[in-house]
């Protein structure tokens, strides 16, 4: 482990981005992120089950605000100055996000300056940014100076050092993930060789892919199929008055690569979602004759009875549409239910030795203090793009 290069993972949300650096061969330094469920999934399983963190005596073990951190632990981060390899993370997202209402003025917004300050401070060999595409647009407060939020990051990386510091968007299905997910990709480093990132990233891909025995295209059925309700349920491990699903054999590569061996079993967080004799009768009309992969909106509701503003019908032999953070956005593309956990999860590319804790779902108040384990998978990064990025960074870092 003293070889392996080392990371800070920020704003790191259940641990996604980590578990694929963990994959790829990186030591984790630590994590910083502020929700409590969020940081306990983190902590179980990287922390847990694969101590891939070895965390630094002066710093408490819990879910840090990025805010509280900058001013309490200044001096000491200064001091890992020359030991960091790679600073990775993405603010949170959601004044950005496309698939939601976009607020300029939304506080989240201004994290990409925690980030950024951190960088400073720690001073790392490279830097790894993620976030959504519609970080990459323009909002009232740059359009004097002419920039977007995204260029206006990397500009700041060029000044603190980063001078090759580069950005792209990506279509994470062009990368073997069963599901459509642009995201919008910094890479910098102090010593060059970041403007290769992305070449090689794609150069790579195949053989990557091939090697886990991928194939270079994922339907949503090549992740999903082996976990019909079909096949059997049993008692919910962890929810009383709910049932959950048990694997089938493995029917894809993907399915291979993310399952805990060829033997059946109940996989973590497969619970499926108690539905009404109505709601289920709306689905059973959608699957009957609604399009696939695609929002059902206004009138074109009415001939399934649908009253939920909007539903995407699943389609399992192309790439579902963007993971969300809520469990109704999608209708399974051969059952009348919802998407389980475990499914969004699996079409995030998370394995199955992942388990997610913390409630299923939360409202009211609640909502401002709790982060659902479905809000946990839509959040994340993959960890198979993850992987796929890390193993690109190792080589750019080690050849420098």
């Amino acid at each position: 482990m003293d070889s392996a290069l080392k990371y800070i993972d920020l704003f790191a949300g259940c641990g996604g981005l980590s578990v694929g650096l963990h994959l790829a061969g990186w030591e984790g330094s630590f994590a910083v992120e502020k929700n409590r469920d969020a940081f306990a999934t983190l902590s179980y399983n990287l922390m847990g089950k694969k101590s891939h963190f070895s965390w630094p005596d002066w710093l408490e073990v819990k879910n840090w605000n990025i805010t509280d951190l900058l001013r309490e632990k200044a001096r000491e981060l200064r001091k890992l100055r020359g030991t960091v390899d790679l600073v990775v993370g993405g603010p949170p997202c959601q004044g950005f996000s496309t698939a939601g209402r976009r607020v300029e003025d939304d506080e989240r917004n201004d994290l990409m300056h925690s980030y950024l300050e951190f960088v400073r401070l720690v001073q790392p060999r490279a830097v790894f940014f993620e976030n959504v595409r519609g970080f990459t647009m323009r909002f009232r407060a740059n359009r004097a100076r002419g920039i977007s939020y995204s260029e206006l990051v990397i500009e700041k990386l060029r000044a603190l050092g980063y001078e090759d510091a580069v950005g792209q968007i990506l279509d994470l299905s062009d990368f073997g993930l069963p599901q459509r997910r642009q995201r919008f990709i910094v890479v910098g480093t102090r010593n060059g060789g970041a403007g290769d990132f992305f070449e090689a990233l794609r150069s790579g891909m195949s053989g990557f892919l091939a090697e886990r025995g991928i194939a270079r295209s994922n339907g949503a059925g090549a992740a999903l199929s082996d976990l019909h309700r079909e096949y059997g349920t049993v008692e919910c491990p962890d929810s009383n008055g709910f049932e959950s699903g048990r694997v089938s054999r493995a029917r894809s590569g993907l399915q291979r690569y993310l399952r805990l061996g060829n033997a059946k079993y109940v996989p973590d967080s497969h619970r499926f979602v108690n539905h009404t004799a109505d709601v289920q009768t709306v689905f059973e009309r959608l699957l009957g004759g609604a399009p696939r992969n695609r929002c059902i909106l206004g009138r074109e509701r009415e001939p399934f009875g649908l009253k939920k503003r909007s539903v995407t019908v699943l389609d399992g032999s192309g790439p579902a549409p963007t993971v969300t953070t809520i469990p109704d956005d999608f209708v399974h593309y051969s059952e009348p239910r919802v998407m389980t956990v475990r499914e969004c999860a699996r079409l995030q590319t998370f394995p199955d030795w992942f388990e997610f804790k913390g409630p299923y779902t939360t409202g009211g108040k609640q909502r401002v203090l709790q982060t659902p384990r479905y809000t946990q998978v839509g959040n994340a990064v993959p960890p198979l793009f993850a992987e796929m990025a890390g193993l690109v960074l190792k080589q750019i870092l080690t050849n420098a």
